[in-house]
C-alpha cells in the first residue's frame, strides 16, 4: 500500500506542475461559423422557421397558431374522441381480426404430466421384481399393478423400463430404472 500512496502522491505533485506552470494560451485555431445557403425547394412554415438564415432571424416572424401546432384546444382536446391524450389502438378493427383468422385453431390434445418419481433402486423379492421410487418427500416401494395416489399405475416392471399409467388420461408412459445388476 506504501507504494501505491508514493505513486498517486507524485502523480499529484506532476498534476499540479502542469496546472501551475502549463501554458495557459488559448489554442489560435478558432473555427468560424459556416454560411449555408438557402433551400430552393418550397417548405412548411415550420421547417423554414428552422433553417432561416441569419438575416431573417432579425425578422419577427408571425406566430404559427395553436390548433395547427397541437391540434383541438379546450375540452375538446382531452375528450375521448381525440386531441391530445387520445388513445391509439395498433390493433385491426374486431370484424378484421376474425375475418382474417378463420376458424379457432384446434387446441392441442392433454397429455399426460412428466413422471414425477426418481428412481431409488430395484431388486427381487419373492421372485418377483421390486422397485424403490421417491417424489417429494415419500419413498414407496412398487410392484406390479401397485396404485400411488390413484393417479399412477405400474403396469410391468421388466429392467432396463417400468411401465407406467396415468390414470386420469390412461397414458402409457415409461420410466427408466436401468439394468438389473
Amino acid at each position: 500500500m506504501k507504494g501505491r500512496h508514493v505513486l498517486m502522491g507524485g502523480a499529484l505533485v506532476i498534476a499540479a506542475g502542469l496546472v501551475l506552470f502549463g501554458d495557459r494560451q488559448p489554442a489560435p485555431d478558432v473555427a468560424e461559423a459556416v454560411e449555408r445557403p438557402a433551400s430552393t425547394s418550397p417548405a412548411p412554415a415550420r421547417v423554414a422557421a428552422r433553417t432561416a438564415t441569419p438575416a431573417q432571424d432579425a425578422a419577427i416572424r408571425r406566430l404559427i397558431p395553436r390548433e395547427e401546432l397541437i391540434g383541438a384546444t379546450g375540452d375538446d382536446a382531452f375528450g375521448s374522441a381525440g386531441g391530445v391524450f387520445a388513445g391509439q389502438s395498433l390493433n385491426p378493427p374486431a370484424a378484421q381480426q376474425q375475418e382474417a383468422a378463420g376458424p379457432p385453431p384446434v387446441p392441442p390434445a392433454p397429455t399426460a404430466p412428466p413422471l414425477p418419481f426418481t428412481v431409488l433402486g430395484k431388486g427381487i423379492a419373492d421372485g418377483a421384481y421390486e422397485v424403490y421410487l421417491a417424489r417429494g418427500d415419500r419413498t414407496y416401494v412398487i410392484h406390479a399393478g401397485t396404485v400411488v395416489d390413484g393417479m399412477y399405475r405400474f403396469d410391468t416392471i421388466a429392467p432396463p423400463t417400468l411401465t407406467v399409467t396415468y390414470l386420469p388420461l390412461k397414458q402409457v408412459q415409461q420410466l427408466n430404472i436401468g439394468v438389473l445388476d
